[in-house]
């Protein structure tokens, strides 16, 4: 079966000030596809996903969607189908589940459409109905994470882009959120993109990976490729790639 190429960064230049965050870096995402960008701190691996949502503009190089170059601005992306997650569980701590959910879908702009995607999260997500009407600050870490993804979902994006869905959560929770991110892309064919320290998660559900390190992609293949290669080692190790 064939799969078209939704996403392209090509050649992308981002600069902070006299700092290179990505210097010349090219990823390309497939439809259905789940991408690992791994690599040491500082290798521009979030400045990957905040240059394709429009969160850091490109000093140089394109983004593709369905092979047409666009200038990503976040609220346009969001209605071209992607979804970004960033990092930390940035939920509204005073707003309730179902509050946090209907502003996720505030671009819908269908009152019944917001609806009926909310409770399709909720067949997804048991945990989050039986909640759905407690402060999202009351709570777990992993509850918190869940619900940051399902309001990236609930505009039913074609791509979620998620950074670091794992940190300072437990073992077993990092587990369900990642099993749960092989969910979605399986039943949505959903191509996600994930920036994860927890790597051996992270391969397990993996289509491919890149590798960056000082925001040059060092590295690409399928899991199997990497790990036979050595370069797990290396992100682990800190080894300059």
């Amino acid at each position: 079966m064939s799969t078209e190429t939704l996403l392209l960064l090509q050649d992308a230049h981002v600069h902070y000030g006299g700092v290179k965050a990505l210097d010349g870096a090219s990823i390309t995402l497939d439809e259905g596809e789940i991408i690992a960008l791994m690599g040491p701190n500082g290798a521009g691996k979030s400045t990957v996903l905040k240059a394709l949502f429009g969160l850091a503009p490109l000093t140089s190089g394109e983004v593709k969607w369905e092979g047409t170059v666009i200038r990503p601005i976040p609220h346009q992306v969001v209605r071209r189908g992607i979804s970004f997650v960033p990092q930390g569980r940035r939920v509204f701590a005073d707003l309730t589940v179902e509050e946090n959910l209907e502003i996720g879908g505030y671009t819908v702009g269908d009152a019944r459409l917001v609806r009926e995607r909310m409770n399709d999260l909720f067949e997804m997500f048991p945990m989050l109905r039986q909640k759905r009407h407690a402060k999202s600050g009351t709570l777990s870490g992993g509850q918190q994470q869940m619900l940051a993804i399902a309001r990236g979902l609930m505009t039913d994006p074609k791509v979620l882009l998620l950074d670091e869905p794992s940190l300072g959560l437990a073992p077993k929770v990092v587990k369900e959120v990642f099993a749960f991110v092989k969910e979605i892309n399986e039943k949505r064919n959903m191509a996600v993109v994930v920036v994860e320290h927890n790597i051996k998660s992270l391969l397990e559900i993996a289509t491919r990976g890149y590798v960056l390190d000082k925001g040059r992609v060092v590295a690409e293949g399928s899991p199997q490729e990497l790990v036979a290669a050595g370069t797990l080692e290396k992100v682990f190790t800190g080894v300059a790639l």
